[in-house]
């Protein structure tokens, strides 16, 4: 498998925080992560 690049949308909420989870127990080959939140999520 290659390495992988993601991107996490509305990675501030309950369901981004369980993804985010889930892949580092996963120890999957992501070679770069990005993160997106809303504004609102930035307070």
């Amino acid at each position: 498998m290659k390495n992988i690049k993601l991107a996490i949308v509305g990675a501030t909420g309950l369901v981004g925080q369980t993804i985010l989870k889930v892949l580092e127990e996963k120890n999957l080959p992501i070679l770069e992560y990005a993160f997106f939140a809303s504004s609102r999520s930035a307070r």
